[in-house]
């Protein structure tokens, strides 16, 4: 049982720019969740999450700056955003910041909020000691009950904004509910976890949003739109599925400021947290350098891949186009040999229905384990049909082999100095493994152990 087929309550963090709400709303989900900056407008698309609040699960929010603009800009699309969030709170946050006082922002925000209809906390930030205590009695011209003080970055008052959450917390959504006392990091059905990444501008989110059926991410022709990880929820046939939308990843030399540096690094970090990473190139510009680097590091994290070329219905030459892909990839990827290319236009949604049978079809061969016996039986005829090679005049024998774990398949060779073994006669077991039992695209790891030769005793 996961909490996530029961009905959680949900808790909104509103307001405008660099008031503090995504730090109030790393403090109150326990660890690193979303980017913080001095920087306004850097949580640009809502970023949520299951937590435990003083022992009851709810859903937290954390929502981009609230901005008047036109729709069709950045400010207005992240306003929307916002505002969808907005409609699905049981509780809302309004953070003000203390330092500021009141400002005509904060003041038509609140008009606004007050028409919703929801339960509305007025949480005033940036209160530390006796000066933002008396900094938040002003707060009381929003009309919106007594003011919250808080300091998110140094915890002061959380404990009481807690509480005061937990008095608004709709109750009856607890009822005969058992996993109110399950561990949220503990369950263990557990979704599909799957990343989406790529260079900047190639769809990213465009194909988030075509998957859940809704406009749930922030898009545009503006490159860099994700600045950080967001994560969404839907579900297939065969269950639920954690996507993962991450900022755009450059070359090295072309980031230099500090924010896009942490938007990278929380890219890099979802890499590790998932099972699958679906890899967006642009098929109208074809495969760069830096879509081959991404893939190695997908590699280097031994997680399963699947490619995605997007924008495939503006191609002339599709057939041309593919086959050039493939045989860049096939010759700079050898450790991803057979790796699945789906193609597909995000914007328009033909051909994305392929992709997820895909991602599944990847996840289970990074999953697979295949018998010692199998194993062995290969092995010997691989070993038949091309001898391990000599080193100083002497030929290395390779015993036996069996796989240690899956995700990625992971196999150890015994024998004796293994770890003379050259790399092109690794390459060819590997090609072989993946050939034979049927494991295209995924990584696979060689470990090698020396047999302990038992006429050799340790000299006393």
């Amino acid at each position: 049982m996961t909490l996530a087929k029961h009905k959680l309550p949900v808790i909104v963090i509103a307001g405008r720019p660099n008031v503090g709400k995504s730090t109030l709303f790393n403090r109150l989900a326990g660890r690193r969740f979303a980017i913080v900056s001095d920087q306004p407008g850097v949580t640009r698309d809502r970023k949520s999450v299951d937590i435990l609040l003083n022992d009851r699960p709810v859903t937290l929010i954390d929502t981009a700056g609230w901005e008047e603009d036109d729709p069709e800009t950045v400010h207005g699309r992240m306003r929307i955003s916002s505002e969808r969030a907005v409609d699905m709170a049981d509780v809302i946050l309004f953070c003000v910041d203390a330092r500021m006082g009141v400002t005509p922002v904060d003041e038509h925000f609140a008009q606004w909020l007050r028409k919703q209809g929801r339960k509305i906390l007025l949480v005033v930030n940036k209160a530390e000691g006796h000066s933002g205590n008396v900094a938040a009695l002003e707060m009381y011209k929003f009309g919106l009950g007594e003011p919250i003080p808080v300091s998110a970055e140094h915890g002061e008052g959380i404990m009481d904004l807690v509480d005061r959450i937990e008095v608004e917390l709709p109750i009856e959504q607890f009822q005969d509910n058992s996993a109110l006392n399950i561990s949220l990091e503990n369950s263990e059905d557990k979704p599909l976890r799957l990343a989406i990444v790529g260079r900047p501008n190639a769809g990213k989110s465009t194909l988030i949003n075509q998957l859940i059926g809704e406009q749930r991410v922030i898009t545009g022709p503006e490159a860099g739109l994700t600045r950080d990880s967001i994560s969404v929820t839907f579900h297939d046939e065969k269950g639920e599925i954690e996507l993962v939308d991450t900022a755009g990843l450059r070359r090295k030399a072309r980031i230099d400021e500090t924010l896009e540096k942490m938007s990278v690094s929380a890219s890099i970090e979802a890499l590790k947290m998932v099972e699958v990473v679906v890899l967006v190139i642009d098929a109208e510009l074809g495969i760069h350098e830096q879509d081959l680097q991404i893939a190695r590091l997908i590699e280097r994290e031994g997680r399963c891949c699947v490619i995605a070329l997007n924008k495939w219905d503006i191609l002339k030459d599709r057939v041309a186009t593919r086959q050039s892909i493939r045989d860049r990839i096939e010759m700079s990827l050898s450790q991803m040999h057979g790796i699945p290319i789906i193609a597909f236009s995000a914007l328009t949604g033909r051909g994305v229905h392929k992709l997820i049978p895909a991602v599944r079809k990847a996840y289970d061969v990074w999953n697979k384990r295949i018998p010692t016996g199998e194993l062995n039986r290969w092995f010997e005829e691989a070993i038949l049909r091309h001898a391990p090679p000599m080193i100083d005049g002497r030929r290395l024998k390779l015993r036996y082999i069996t796989q240690a774990k899956a995700r990625p398949p992971t196999f150890i060779l015994f024998g004796t100095r293994t770890s003379k073994l050259p790399l092109d006669y690794q390459r060819y077991l590997m090609n072989g493994l993946r050939e034979i039992f049927d494991m295209p695209g995924t990584p696979i790891r060689l470990q090698f152990r020396d047999s302990k030769n038992p006429y050799i005793h340790e000299k006393q």
